[in-house]
């Protein structure tokens, strides 16, 4: 049997040994019996495995290792293939972004919400998103690590007196008071610290995969990264003109335009943030652990090794949502707020290239059929993380914005924007011509301003 790093098995019975226990005239037999670690090897290497993971596990930040996370997320985008951002890249998409900016401003009312144009690599596009992902995970990820961390129940009984000094040693060094049992307390803090590195691990497993088939700072429908910073990535772009057979200047120009429509959006709607990162907070306070499939992963759980990891804790799924009618309604509203902001987004771009772009429609398409379905490396994040980023009611919102767009222009469709009560929800997407023109005159003076709309 292949050995388990440090032991991630439950020690067995001290005298449950194979038949090489210490009771009995025979005394002990080889070379870890009649000690309580026995099932975990020598304890001397056992002590010296944990003054290994000594620096990992003193990670004090909070029940996930985000540190570590960002740290493996880093490595798989180096892995797959994370090409510098040359000169010329940086001007195509400057040039891009605010030739976009100019043509946005005959599809909205709202003005220029750019402050800064930057074209990223992946890595950068990690380091400027990675606080939000971290945030947006971690409620999901933390309800993990306190299911890992009840699997590691140690009975101190079951330890006795005669544990070597040089583990009382490396437990003290985690926390744990050196003396007598009372370094069992930094054991239990230990195996907590290594649920969060675990899981760290997963979801930066995740967002790194993630990183390979983003284009820019908002293309998943979410503020990322930093307000005002437009940010193209060629890397991102080139990959998603593969097989479009479109010239790569006028898909950089699309992009840009979605790009540049995001930011007008969350500018200028100052509640839309803290809408959307309500929605997914609720969302993912419905999310639960599986624990038969924790059980059944965690024995041949190796931290050390990023490949066995994603593959033990992800197969059908870790986290998964409850089916209850609290989070189905939760889903819903995600889903809607997603959907609403990516078919404004949709509606703008078209009119805005409706005569510049010859296959503008082209391209709008290949983004439905991407935000509809995901591509692998988004279905990755949606697996091993529980959280799913997807508008699967892109087309009817689209229909509504096109529809006030035609009955009431662009003030008017805008309008809606003014307080969440006023935009249409999942109710109003199964019948958007109703929603069209039944509206009344909008007059929000009766809302009162002195709250917050988002509920946050």
């Amino acid at each position: 049997m292949a050995d388990r790093p440090f032991g991630f098995g439950l020690p067995d019975k001290p005298d449950d040994q194979g038949g090489q226990g210490s009771g009995g005239s025979g005394g002990p037999s080889g070379p870890g019996a009649g000690n309580p670690f026995g099932a975990m090897g020598d304890p001397g290497q056992f002590a010296d495995a944990l003054r290994q993971f000594a620096d990992l596990l003193s990670y004090q930040g909070g029940p996930v290792n985000w540190d570590l996370a960002k740290n493996v997320a880093r490595h798989a985008i180096v892995a797959a293939g994370d090409p510098s951002v040359l000169d010329a890249q940086r001007r195509e998409i400057t040039e891009a972004v605010r030739l976009a900016d100019l043509w946005l401003d005959q599809a909205t009312e709202f003005p220029s919400g750019i402050r800064k144009i930057e074209a990223w690599s992946r890595s950068e596009w990690l380091e400027a998103t990675f606080p939000v992902w971290a945030k947006l995970c971690d409620p999901i990820a933390a309800k993990g690590v306190e299911a890992m961390s009840g699997m590691f129940n140690v009975d101190p009984a079951q330890l006795g007196d005669d544990m070597p000094e040089e583990m009382r040693q490396a437990l003290g060094a985690l926390g744990g008071a050196p003396g007598a049992l009372g370094g069992l307390q930094g054991l239990a803090g230990m195996m907590r610290q290594i649920g969060g590195a675990m899981i760290g691990s997963q979801t930066g497993t995740a967002v790194g995969e993630l990183a390979r088939e983003v284009v820019g700072s908002t293309d998943i429908g979410l503020p990322l990264g930093p307000e005002g910073v437009a940010a193209l990535l060629p890397a991102g772009v080139a990959q998603f003109g593969q097989g479009l057979s479109v010239d790569s200047a006028e898909i950089r120009l699309f992009l840009a335009l979605r790009e540049a429509a995001h930011h007008r959006l969350f500018a200028h709607v100052p509640w839309l943030r803290a809408h959307l990162l309500g929605a997914v907070e609720q969302y993912a306070s419905g999310i639960t652990v599986d624990m038969a499939r924790l059980q059944e992963a965690m024995p041949d759980v190796d931290i050390t090794n990023p490949e066995a990891l994603q593959e033990a804790l992800s197969g059908e799924g870790l986290f998964r949502p409850e089916d209850t009618p609290a989070q189905k309604a939760a889903l819903q509203r995600l889903e809607t707020a997603l959907a609403l902001v990516e078919g404004w987004v949709a509606t703008v771009v078209a009119v805005a290239a409706r005569d510049r772009l010859t296959h503008a429609d082209a391209l709008a398409e290949a983004i439905r059929r991407r935000r509809a379905t995901g591509g692998p490396a988004e279905r990755t994040f949606a697996t091993l993380v529980g959280l799913e980023l997807r508008p699967r009611r892109l087309r009817e919102a689209a229909t509504i914005w096109q529809g006030l767009t035609e009955a009431r222009g662009p003030d008017g469709r805008d309008a809606l924007w003014g307080h969440p009560d006023l935009l249409p929800v999942a109710d109003d997407l199964e019948n958007p011509d109703a929603f069209v023109h039944g509206q009344q005159e909008l007059d929000i003076s009766d809302l009162d301003d002195g709250e917050d709309p988002s509920g946050a």
